[in-house]
Parts: structure tokens; sequence; C-alpha cells
């Protein structure tokens, strides 16, 4: 048995409410009752921190959902409102195609009620001062007049980025009355205002224009600066020429007609180039002449179909060069010299000094024979004597004749020899080989000394002749 004083000791540690428990158990419990105040006073701030946040969320969606027709409608009504930069009559006519690309047709179409609204304007002005002639003293009509015309010719400008934006519109797929009416009204009021004016108007507005520094004037000033322009370009154009065929002349395996050719290539090209150079220089817009050159090209390749084909048939003939400017040709059974060679036909003389023109689609399609591509050629001639005669004699005439005559060639050496033994005389041929250029002088010499010879040496040349037996 413990003693009395230990299990006292130990019932006081079991009952609260003794002293010694109080005294032992007073520190822990304050600990524990200071962490579950702190963790009921966190536990509370998160919830109050969730409250607030979900309180807050709350309200931002009821925000949004409250803001969100208000802010489609301003949206709506900014896509449906025209750019104020491109509905200003001061834009340049490049900036406005430019930023008309990217464009829809919805962008498109107020931009081109905002052009007409612009339009419309500037007519009321001209249709109001127009009404002002009728009021105004006889004195001051001529001023009005005047105005009208400085009036209207401010407006083309406006006029034409209208009909740009209208366009532009059309080509992005746009409503196709709506499109109709645009232009209607402008075609209207050109109609209407032409129709209404006054000849004296009309000319007044002309003299007024004409005399102006930048109406008639500045025209005249801009044609007197192409047509100098031009006489320059063309002396640049004959200089580049010129230096053109300086330089292809150096080449030898060119021909002329395709130096010809090239050389008038250089002197076109660099007219119209120049040409385009000034045109753009005075501000003319020359990208229509390109876009029209380009949509027509279609339609001339199926129209001329045969042109195209005498043209590279032209390209053929310069390139491949089956004959030369001078050369003696045959083609398709006619022979003559060729004088020239253009991009669609080739131009022959006939040896009686006929001029024929051929295609070139049939010249390259047809043999050709260049009779004076070689330097040297040879003489085919046939002298016919009789049986009676003496064939080792009328050889050695022939060849006395054909080593007189001085156009004939040593190398190769002619030929002599007995070619045929025919009905009515043997046939010896002739064949001497001579310089091109001295063919048909020496064809000719030797025709003529050949009979001269055999009559010298009592050698016939029999006409044709058949003996007839006859039985009775």
């Amino acid at each position: 048995m413990p003693p009395l004083g230990s299990s006292v000791q130990t019932d006081a540690l079991f009952i609260p409410n003794s002293t010694a428990f109080r005294n032992t158990a007073n520190p822990s419990r304050s600990v524990a009752k200071r962490c579950i105040g702190q963790r009921l006073k966190e536990t509370r701030n998160h919830f109050l921190s969730l409250c607030i946040v979900q309180a807050l969320l709350l309200s931002l969606v009821c925000m949004i959902t409250l803001a969100a027709p208000v802010l489609a409608q301003e949206e709506g009504a900014k896509s449906q409102a025209p750019n104020e930069d491109l509905a200003s009559p001061q834009i340049a006519v490049e900036v406005l195609s430019h930023r008309l690309v990217p464009m829809t047709k919805d962008e498109l179409k107020p931009l081109a009620l905002a052009w007409r609204d612009i339009v419309q304007a500037e007519t009321r002005s001209i249709a109001e001062k127009k009404v002002s002639v009728f009021e105004a003293p006889d004195e001051q009509r001529k001023e009005v007049n005047q105005e009208i015309a400085r009036m209207t010719e401010a407006r083309m400008p406006v006029l034409e980025r209208y009909a740009m934006v209208v366009d532009a519109y059309e080509r992005k797929g746009g409503d196709p009355e709506l499109v109709a009416d645009l232009r209607t009204y402008r075609d209207a009021i050109i109609l209407d205002e032409t129709s209404l004016a006054s000849p004296k108007a009309i000319f007044l507005a002309i003299v007024d224009w004409a005399t102006r520094m930048d109406g008639g004037i500045a025209v005249l000033k801009d044609m007197g600066i192409v047509i100098l322009a031009a006489m320059g370009l063309l002396a640049v154009a004959r200089t580049f020429s010129a230096a053109a065929c300086k330089w292809i002349g150096r080449v030898p395996t060119i021909s002329k007609l395709l130096e010809t050719f090239l050389v008038g290539v250089v002197f076109w090209l660099v007219l119209t180039l120049g040409l385009l150079l000034v045109l753009a220089g005075l501000g003319v817009n020359i990208a229509p002449i390109f876009a029209m050159i380009g949509g027509a090209s279609f339609i001339l390749a199926f129209a001329l179909q045969d042109t195209l084909g005498n043209l590279a048939s032209g390209l053929m003939i310069m390139i491949n060069q089956p004959f030369d400017e001078g050369d003696y040709v045959e083609v398709g059974g006619v022979g003559g010299t060729v004088k020239s060679v253009s991009i669609v036909a080739t131009t022959i003389a006939t040896p009686d000094n006929q001029i024929i023109v051929i295609p070139n689609k049939n010249v390259w399609g047809n043999v050709i024979t260049n009779v004076t591509a070689s330097k040297v050629r040879r003489v085919d001639l046939v002298f016919g004597i009789s049986y009676k005669d003496s064939i080792p004699a009328a050889l050695e005439v022939m060849e006395r004749v054909v080593k007189n005559h001085p156009a004939i060639l040593n190398k190769p050496q002619p030929t002599l020899r007995v070619h045929q033994l025919a009905e009515s005389s043997v046939n010896v041929i002739c064949r001497p080989w001579v310089k091109s250029a001295d063919y048909w002088d020496v064809y000719w010499d030797l025709t003529h000394q050949m009979k001269e010879a055999f009559d010298d040496a009592g050698i016939s040349i029999p006409y044709p002749q058949r003996d007839v037996h006859m039985k009775n």
C-alpha cells in the first residue's frame, strides 16, 4: 500500500476542483484557449474573405451581363460608322485606293453613303450658286458664273473618289441595287447640270478654265513638256539603237536580220519607257495602261492567232538564220533575193524586180533553199555532140575553154565526162566550180564560148532527130 500522502496527491490529480489540479493545469488550459481562439479567428477571417470574393465576383458578372448589350451596340455603331479620314475630300487618290483594298463590304457601305452625302453637299452648294445668278445684277453675273465653274471643277475630284469607293464596294460583293442607286445618282447630277446649263455659262466656264494657270495653261504646259520630251527621247533612242547596232555588229554569228530586229527592239523599248516615265512625272496614273494591256492580251491572243503564228515564225527565222538579207532563196516555189524580214512577213525581190511578201508562217513551214548560202558553187552544164563526132576531141575543146576562163576555180577541179547516150546526141557534162557571186557570169560565158569552140573544131550540136525505116 502506498503511503497516505501519495494516495491523496494521486486523487488530487484526477479531481478538477482540487487545488493541485488548478495549480498544475492552468498553464496548459491558457495555451489551448489561445490556440482555439486563434483558430476560430482565422476561420472567421477566411469565411469573411470568401464571402467578400464571392460578392465581388457576383457583382462583376452582373456588370458584364448588363454592359454586354451596350458594348455590342457601341461596337456595331462603330463598325457602321465610316472612317473620317477616308471620307475626306482632301485624301489623295493613291492613299484612298490603297486603303480601300483590305476593307470589307460592310465597311465600304457606310463609306459609300458618306461620300454620297459629300457629293450631295457640294452639288447643293453649286445649285444654290446657280440660283443666285438669276437674282444677281447683270454686271455681277459673269463673276458668279466663273465662281460656279470653279466650284464645278473643284467637285470633280470628289466625284472621282466617290466612284472609286462605289467600284470597290461592288467588287467586294456589295448590294447590286445600292450600287446602281449610287451610280445613278452621280450620272443624274452630271446629266441634269449639263441640260440645265445655258450656252453662255458653258462658254464662260470653258474660257475661265482655259485661261487659268491650273487649267488650260497647265494642260498646254504639260503638252509642251510631252512634245519636247518626245523629241529628246527620239534622239536618246536613236543613240541607244546606234550603240546597240555597233555592239551587236561585233558578234560574228548574228545575222543582219536578227541585228536589225534587235536594234529596232532597243529603239522602241527606250522610247516607250521614256514616255511612261515622262507621263508618270507629270502626275498621270499609268497603272490603268498596264491593266488595260493585261486584260486585252487574252482577247488579242485569240483574235490574232495567225499574226502571233507569223511572229513566232519570224523569231525562229531570225534565231536559226536559214537565210540572211541579200541571200537568194527559194521558198514555196518562189525564188528571189531577200530584202527584209519583219516580225510578220518576209519580203523577197525576184530577178525581174517583183516584190513578193510572204507570211513568215508560210516561210518557216515550207522547204527553204538558200542558193547563196555557200561561198563556192558548182555550175552544171550539159552539151550534146553528134554520134559521128569524136568524143576525145570534144572533151579536149571543153577542157581548153574551161581552163581559159578566169573565174573558174582550179580546186575543186572541173568535171568533164560523157554523161548520157541520148536519142539524138551524146551528152557530155561540164561542171566547173566558181564563187557564188560569179555563178551566172560563168554559166552564160561557158554556154557562149562552148558553141563557138565546137564550131571552130567542126563538132556539131545535133538537132533532135529520129530515124524512120520503111519496109515494103
